[in-house]
């Protein structure tokens, strides 16, 4: 079985000291392909940096890595307007940026919820909408507590390139009208728990179709690695475990015990969904090997 990590934030700092290490453990757990999707605009430099030297083929052994821009909702207070501009330039100059994003709206911490604040992050949601609308990219959303708004936006928009709606937390009717706006949804670790009744609802009342799977490493750690670090200590009390793409597996068996399908069949179509939502490009049927990606300048 080989896996797409459709969301994990390898270049965060969390990975800066052993970031080979994790790639390289990903890879033996069958991680074949990762989609890093940018926060703030002052890392994209990294971001693309780091894609463009574990492109396709470029790194035997390690994950293949695909590069999304874009400026998440929760780091608003690190975001200038014109980082819009600077989006819509990076967007011209790089080709083998797959998806605008990480990008929407969230309704989940206080700050973000002030007129001003909730404002601007519309603003800059519906500006890279558009970036997306204009360079037929697909688009990863983030969405907390706020899908009446996401939908609205995207219809206000008019967006129609498809995408995934990360991390997805909804009811099943919200999953069923996110894929009527031509979106997949994203579940990881969060699926994992014995407790998420309602997410495991919409795993098993969607077609396998609907879905891609993610860590969103390094947060959102699975339930059956929540309780120890990678090196094996046990976690103290309040203390948080890094989440690993080499966890995805995790999702992974969780989705095929909830609908009774097996792993192999829902690692194939998972792939697939991923290679249609964000149109990989050149992604082989035989995963491992594919085309030249274009170079970063």
């Amino acid at each position: 079985m080989e896996l797409i990590d459709s969301h994990c934030h390898l270049d965060a700092p969390e990975f800066d000291a052993d970031r080979p290490v994790v790639m390289a453990a990903a890879r033996a757990a069958g991680v074949a392909g990762i989609v890093v999707p940018a926060y703030v605009a002052a890392r994209w430099h990294e971001l693309l940096t780091l894609c463009r030297a574990h492109a396709v083929a470029s790194s035997p052994g390690l994950p293949v890595l695909w590069p999304a821009l874009g400026l998440h909702p929760v780091h608003l207070a690190a975001h200038d307007d014109a980082d819009v501009g600077v989006l819509a330039d990076a967007l011209a100059a790089h080709a083998d940026v797959v998806a605008v994003g990480e990008i929407g709206l969230d309704r989940f911490l206080p700050e973000l919820t002030a007129p001003a604040a909730w404002a601007r992050q519309v603003r800059l949601f519906e500006a890279q909408l558009a970036l997306a609308k204009q360079h037929d990219l697909p688009v990863i959303v983030h969405a907390r507590r706020c899908h009446a708004d996401i939908m609205a936006c995207l219809k206000r928009v008019g967006h129609r390139s498809g995408g995934i709606l990360h991390a997805f937390s909804g009811s099943v009717e919200e999953a069923r009208q996110y894929r009527r706006l031509g979106l997949h949804l994203g579940l990881g670790g969060p699926l994992t728990y014995p407790q998420a009744n309602r997410l495991r609802a919409v795993a098993q009342a969607l077609p396998a179709d609907a879905f891609v799977i993610e860590t969103d490493a390094p947060d959102l750690i699975p339930h059956p690695q929540h309780a120890h670090h990678a090196d094996g200590r046990p976690r103290q009390p309040g203390e948080r475990v890094r989440n690993s793409p080499a966890y995805l597996p995790s999702v992974l068996a969780t989705f095929a015990e909830l609908r009774g399908e097996a792993p192999e069949v829902l690692a194939a179509q998972f792939w697939q969904n991923t290679v249609t939502a964000l149109r990989l490009p050149s992604v082989m049927a035989s995963p491992g090997v594919t085309a030249s990606a274009t170079a970063i300048s």
